[in-house]
């Protein structure tokens, strides 16, 4: 037997037989309890944790019967269910044993023992209550992470007026089928209520899928939404379900739909009525079963009107719509927001940060937010990371157009269009025109940014 490192309990009447087992065992187990009654052992699982116990089938009350064995392993596995419990039994008791087994008991070994098979008897059974054990910890630890995240995506943090709006809206239509689409700028969060309304859904026990539309190119558009036939192209060296089918049964969150081409749009629009899609490469539809969330940052009523997008699809995926207002619009949040994040990332970097000074919330309130709660949750992340002191300062934080400094955003314009377009260009001005570190600060992919410069000619 190797070393099993196990903690061993042992109840026998039998003095003896408690003596012998101790001296075989002591040398392979990290500790080995030796009870010679039953009554007190109950008080004892509750004090200490073993992944063993042996156990003789019967006592001096009952000496034939086991069924004192029975009636104590019954009350030993209500106090722990996952408990390893193996019978010590003279031979004419190994019928009893099975039975044993069958109600509950990992093993049984027969009196007298050989050796070498109660040792390794008892290895495979400490070996199980340990991996039992391992997989119960896992199981926790994967309850708590899906724990966080969930509530990662309900921490909705702000008490304005239009957040509010926002709050009570979702809470109407979360439990609902209905098809949504939420607008807002870039960083106001709309994958936070895409989430939000899934976890409070009927569906929430399925899976959400979330499909970054401006990152996938048109010619992988079919393959990546519908799926693909092994063989269809080049490429498809096997079948693949696409994001529909994935999404089946649960939630199908289209975020930045607005940028999606005509030809594109009718092929989702199709998709959509007739509740089905078909792999590239397959003439055989597949019925799909999904609540639909879209999402964009453009003025998508203005792009119906400009023929930009399709108005029967535009009436199919905003059953509800939700307005997401920028931070800009709801300043009284972000002393809310800041301290929220500060809390985070003192604890993720371990500073002894306690505050925000005046004068750097009053920079924080007055700043205008192009990339919204995203951007000045990265601001707070990066002034946490560089400051020396135990209060961040308003040079802390080092954002991109201070209040009066002639490099802000000009909003005297309400064209969403014309508006990203200028937030565009200060942020490749900001970067010396390095795309990489401007989609970054703008919340965006790379291929996203590149599209929104060529629609705007930048």
């Amino acid at each position: 037997m190797t070393e099993s490192k196990g903690k061993i309990l042992a109840i026998d009447d039998n003095e003896d037989i408690l003596f012998a087992l101790k001296l075989l065992l002591k040398p392979h187990v990290e500790e080995i309890d030796t009870f010679n009654s039953p009554d007190n052992v109950l008080d004892q699982l509750r004090k200490k944790d073993y992944d063993l116990i042996l156990l003789d089938m019967n006592f001096t009350k009952d000496a034939i019967s086991g069924q004192e064995g029975f009636n104590w392993m019954g009350k030993i596995l209500s106090i722990d269910p996952s408990a390893i419990i193996v019978f010590i039994t003279a031979y004419g008791d190994a019928e009893k044993a099975v039975k044993a087994i069958k109600a509950g008991a990992t093993d049984f070994v027969l009196k007298p023992w050989q050796n070498e098979k109660l040792l390794a008897t008892v290895s495979s059974a400490i070996k199980l209550s340990q991996s039992k054990k391992e997989n119960k910890e896992l199981k926790i630890k994967h309850k708590e992470i899906s724990a966080v995240m969930n509530r990662s995506f309900q921490e909705f943090i702000g008490e304005s007026d239009e957040m509010k709006e926002v709050f009570t809206t979702i809470s109407k239509v979360a439990q609902t089928d209905a098809n949504i689409l939420i607008l807002g700028e870039n960083g106001t969060g709309k994958e936070l209520v895409a989430n939000a309304i899934h976890k409070s859904s009927l569906r929430k026990d399925e899976i959400f899928i979330n499909v970054d539309l401006g990152s996938i190119s048109e010619t992988l558009f079919e393959s990546e939404l519908f799926g693909h036939e092994k063989g269809a192209f080049t490429d498809a060296i096997k079948e693949r379900a696409g994001r529909f089918e994935i999404a089946r049964g649960g939630s199908l969150f289209l975020d930045e739909i607005g940028n999606l081409s005509m030809p594109l749009q009718t092929k989702i629009l199709t998709a959509i009525e007739r509740r089905e899609i078909t792999r590239v490469g397959s003439s055989k539809p597949v019925s799909v079963d999904v609540r639909l969330i879209c999402a964009t940052n453009n003025n998508i009523h203005q792009m119906v009107s400009e023929n930009a997008f399709r108005q029967d699809l535009l009436y199919r995926i905003n059953t509800v719509e939700i307005q997401l207002p920028p931070l800009r619009e709801r300043v009284t949040d972000i002393p809310l927001l800041a301290k929220h994040f500060l809390a985070i990332y003192t604890k993720k970097y371990r500073k002894q940060i306690q505050k925000i000074s005046p004068e750097a919330m009053k920079c924080l309130k007055n700043y205008s937010w192009p990339g919204n709660v995203r951007e000045l949750q990265h601001s707070l992340e990066r002034a946490v990371i560089l400051t020396e002191s135990n209060v961040l300062q308003r040079d802390d934080f080092m954002l991109s157009a201070k209040p009066g400094s002639g490099n802000q955003t000009d909003f005297s314009t309400l064209n969403l269009e014309a508006i990203e377009k200028q937030v565009i260009e200060k942020a490749l001005k900001n970067h010396s025109g390095n795309v990489t570190q401007a989609s970054a600060e703008l919340g965006l992919t790379r291929n996203a940014l590149y599209r929104r410069m060529e629609k705007h000619g930048i």
